[in-house]
């Protein structure tokens, strides 16, 4: 579709162009004006470009869409988000897993909610957490959206109601997780979610996950208040977005299947006479448990099927699995009573965590959960043998690998093969040592150093948050990752961007996706760039994603000799933040992204920010498409693509 324009901001040229429809890609240009996408189609006239870009051999789509993502405090601190840009992200969906910032910072009565919400479920350190609430000015959802029209956006941002902060709305932090709401409460937070569905949110998110606990006293030990919510005032909230389309973001109760598939059927058209739109995480392969994934694969099939009628997406994760824990500190540790324990004093509190792990009935206790059903004849053994296990942690040394602390030379080995050597040494045979560091490592340590539980308490005990090691718990077998990434009834996306910020990475999710789609064909790449960009925006009812003439103007070019040539897995960084005055686990993704726009203008350009990058607005706050403004951008949209026409 081309037309004769007084003139373009921006002309990309023989670009290989997919579209976001999932149609076989063609090589054309695609013109820029005003922020938005004024032409495509071959050799369109450079000589109307105020700037024209060689985009020949390479591929250039919709900039994509990051649909779970924790950037609702990062937003606040470095606005341009950094992180999503570098890699292709024009549009961050947040407040998802029942946390966010639509009222504020909620601070009354002595509480800080929004620290004690994050700090521990999305492991971002409370001092972090405390300099953004301090900066808080708004107090209710209206405010929050309009707050996003004075800050230097880098992607754009859709966010959902959070129902941890919404029962804290109505009912105050402490009375949220001590007991029932009323019916009056039920119904003030039912207006609250309509107020937020008329404001244009997308729509509400919760969370079931057993280990999410809030980290200030006195509720060290209480789950978040998500998870006091009852099933009736579920279901009544839930229904206020069946009515209005809009989508119910959910992350299930793994140990209570019943639970979930009771809460699940919510989505039922049949049942309910119209479905509701569910996204839940995730779907992983647990190494511990592979049934996991087979039971995430029924259920989409069953939701989704014509006898319930449900519209039903469970979220993906396009990459092994890896979590790195600073010492005991990992949210892997939140789900084992014992180490949980040691997640429970403040991040900067040794002391605390050097008491517990020096009494001998904690240490009775965490012995006996080590080694629980490795051996004998029961249940729990008989569950690890079958690979059926409820933890996700397996306790094997010889799946946790060292990054730092004790001897340089560790860092890339097992804590099993470490053991070993050391047993060797213990043992009388000097050789084992491979250095003089390790030497004086192993002198320093009990001898007998004991069996592996002891040596892994020791290295707690010795090292605690200087101990950095990571185990890959989820999506070993690369023939599953791309069964449960490339499903039809699967979304990818669960990167958790901008939560666990020395605990995971995958910011580059998206791009690994694209990387395992080039891996099969053109076809399966135009395939998931539309999952990546046209198809979740309509599950959410966002104007994102599109190509089409007059649409936004949100674009990534990608090289792909770059892409099939990166190694993911070499790319992890682990990098100190000065927004955050604290380190952070990030990707650095050498030349893959060449340029992304947002809004028609370059954020990203040749492989770097541009000069204006943090300091101008690129992104906006998205609202759900029936939104008012949302309606009269689609109509602009319109009307573009019919003068082009």
């Amino acid at each position: 579709m081309t037309t004769q324009p007084d003139r373009w901001d921006v002309l990309f040229a023989g670009a290989l162009v997919f579209d976001g429809t999932g149609g076989t890609p063609r090589v054309e240009d695609v013109a820029v004006k005003d922020g938005r996408i004024a032409a495509r189609g071959p050799d369109l006239p450079q000589a109307a470009a105020d700037r024209v870009v060689d985009a020949s051999g390479q591929w250039l789509m919709p900039g994509l869409l990051d649909i779970h993502t924790h950037f609702d405090l990062e937003v606040e601190l470095a606005p341009g988000l950094p992180e999503a840009i570098r890699h292709g992200t024009t549009t961050a969906l947040v407040a998802n897993c029942s946390l966010g910032m639509a009222f504020g910072n909620q601070r009354r009565d002595g509480q800080d909610p929004l620290v004690a919400c994050f700090a521990r479920v999305e492991n971002i350190p409370k001092h972090v957490l405390e300099k953004v609430a301090g900066e808080v000015t708004w107090r209710d959802s209206g405010a929050y959206l309009a707050h996003f029209d004075d800050l230097s956006l880098g992607p754009n941002i859709a966010p959902m109601i959070p129902h941890s902060m919404l029962r804290i709305e109505v009912m105050g932090l402490d009375e949220s997780v001590r007991r029932k709401p009323t019916r009056a409460e039920i119904e003030r937070m039912a207006q609250l979610v309509e107020k937020g569905m008329d404001e244009g949110y997308l729509g509400f998110s919760t969370d079931d996950l057993p280990f999410h606990y809030l980290a200030n006293d006195p509720h060290r030990r209480t789950r978040i208040p998500t998870q006091f919510g009852s099933y009736r005032e579920l279901r009544r909230l839930t229904s206020i977005l069946r009515a209005r389309d809009r989508v119910w973001q959910a992350t299930p109760n793994k140990d209570s299947r019943g639970s979930v598939i009771r809460k699940f059927f919510l989505t039922s058209g049949r049942l309910f006479g119209k479905p509701l739109k569910l996204t839940a995480v995730a779907a992983l392969d647990v190494a511990t448990n592979r049934s996991i994934a087979r039971m995430g694969l029924l259920l989409s099939r069953l939701l989704n099927s014509r006898l319930v009628g449900g519209r039903f997406r469970l979220q993906a994760l396009s990459a092994p699995f890896t979590v790195w824990a600073d010492g005991p500190i990992t949210p892997l540790a939140e789900e084992i009573p014992e180490l949980r324990e040691l997640n429970e004093p403040d991040l900067e509190d040794r002391e605390a965590r050097r008491r517990i792990l020096d009494d001998p009935d904690f240490v009775a206790r965490f012995r006996k959960m080590w080694f629980h059903g490795k051996s004998g004849f029961n249940l729990a053994n008989l569950k690890r043998l079958l690979n059926m296990e409820d933890l996700v942690l397996n306790r094997r040394l010889d799946d946790m690998f060292l990054d730092a602390g004790g001897a340089p030379e560790w860092a890339g080995e097992s804590m099993q093969a470490i053991h070993d050597r050391l047993r060797r040494w213990q043992a009388g045979d000097v050789s084992a040592a491979r250095s003089e560091a390790e030497e004086k490592a192993f002198a320093a340590m009990p001898d007998p150093v004991g069996d592996d539980c002891d040596f892994f308490l020791y290295l707690l005990r010795t090292f605690d948050t200087d101990l950095r090691w990571h185990a890959t718990v989820a999506n070993r077998d690369p023939g599953m990752l791309k069964k449960l990434l490339f499903h039809p009834l699967i979304l990818p996306g669960f990167n958790d961007s901008g939560a666990h910020l020395t605990n995971m990475a995958f910011y580059d999710g998206n791009l690994r996706t694209l990387k395992l789609a080039a891996e099969d064909s053109l076809d399966q790449v135009a395939t998931q760039v539309r999952r990546l960009t046209r198809e979740p925006a309509a599950f959410l009812g966002l104007n994102a994603g599109s190509l089409e003439v007059g649409a936004q103007a949100d674009i990534l070019v990608i090289d792909p000799e770059a892409l099939a040539a990166w190694n993911p897995a070499e790319t992890v960084r682990h990098v100190w933040r000065d927004e955050f005055d604290h380190h952070q686990m990030v990707n650095r993704v050498p030349g893959v992204v060449r340029h992304v726009m947002v809004g028609g203008a370059f954020a990203w350009r040749d492989g770097d920010f541009t000069a204006e990058f943090g300091r101008r607005r690129f992104g906006r706050a998205l609202r759900h498409r029936d939104h008012p403004a949302e309606s009269a951008h689609a109509t602009a949209a319109v009307d573009g693509a019919r003068a082009a026409a």
